[in-house]
Parts: structure tokens; sequence; C-alpha cells
């Protein structure tokens, strides 16, 4: 072997022995951990709340916890939105600081997640983490359907791959 070829070699070789990292655009992912039922009561905890009338908004903030079920959503943050100043019909919640949204064993954190009641979409965007069996997956944007535990990431998708056998 040439001197040459010895770094191209080289670098071959480690490039097969590491762990693969698959860098795309976008990437299509099952989230049957994050499948919920979006006609359930959601139920909020926070250390403060600010209620305003004018716009149908309601502000929880400090330690948010939101729960739909199995489904738990954290933040520093959740704004809610009625429907049409209903205040007995949230139409989308807006969670912004260090969202955590976890169901079973799938969990995902972003800067701020958007959940549109109605469709059972949550959008998540910020340095997006992505947690599931075992592996992780880092994206600018995770869209997720919870009526059909399927999701997309968009943006700079990352993750690592394992060869067969370890």
């Amino acid at each position: 072997m040439s001197f040459k070829t010895r770094p191209f070699a080289t670098a071959l070789a480690l490039a097969v022995m590491l762990p693969t990292a698959v860098f795309s655009q976008a990437a299509t992912i099952a989230f049957g951990g994050l499948r919920a039922d979006t006609s359930l009561p959601v139920e909020a905890t926070a250390d403060q709340l600010s209620v305003n009338q004018a716009d149908g908004t309601a502000v929880f903030s400090g330690n948010v916890v939101i729960v739909q079920g199995e489904m738990r959503l954290s933040a520093a943050e959740v704004r809610i939105e009625y429907a049409d100043g209903n205040t007995s019909k949230i139409e989308r919640l807006h969670a912004s600081g260090g969202v955590i949204l976890v169901n079973g064993k799938d969990a995902a954190e972003s800067a701020e997640a958007i959940y549109t009641i109605a469709s059972g979409e949550v959008v998540l965007t910020g340095n997006v983490l992505l947690t599931q069996s075992g592996g992780t997956l880092a994206g600018d944007k995770l869209i997720v359907d919870l009526n059909t535990g399927k999701g997309r990431m968009d943006g700079r998708v990352r993750t690592v791959l394992q060869p067969a056998g370890n």
C-alpha cells in the first residue's frame, strides 16, 4: 500500500467500525409510543395562572405540567388558547422553555411546542431531541400526529445507527 492511499484506507476502516451518523433534511418516523387519545380532558398544574378575558387565553407559568391520558407535557410556560373565547373548549396549547413531551417509553425535548387539540398535531421546534427504543434522533422540527402515532423530523436530521450485532 502506497503512502498516499494509506490515510484513505485508514479513514475508510474507521468509518466502517464506528457507528454510522445519518444526516438528512427530513425523516419519517413511527411514533407508536406517542399516540394519544386527544378526546380526553386536559389537566394543567403550575405555580401561577394568568387569564386574559380580552383575547381568550390563559398562561400557566412555573413548573407547568399538562397531562392528557398517558401523555405528559412539561415546560416553563404554557399558553392556552380557547376556541372562539369559549373557555370550556381548548383549541391550542403553546409551550415554551425546556419543553418535554413524554408518552410511554418515547420522549421528545425542544425549546417550544404547539399542540392543536382538534387535529391531535404537536409541532416541536428548536433543538428537538427524540428518544425512543434506546435510540435518539435530533433535528430542527418534529411534527407528531397523536391520532396515528406517526411523525416527521425536519431540518438537519441526525441520528446514530448501530451496526447489526451491537
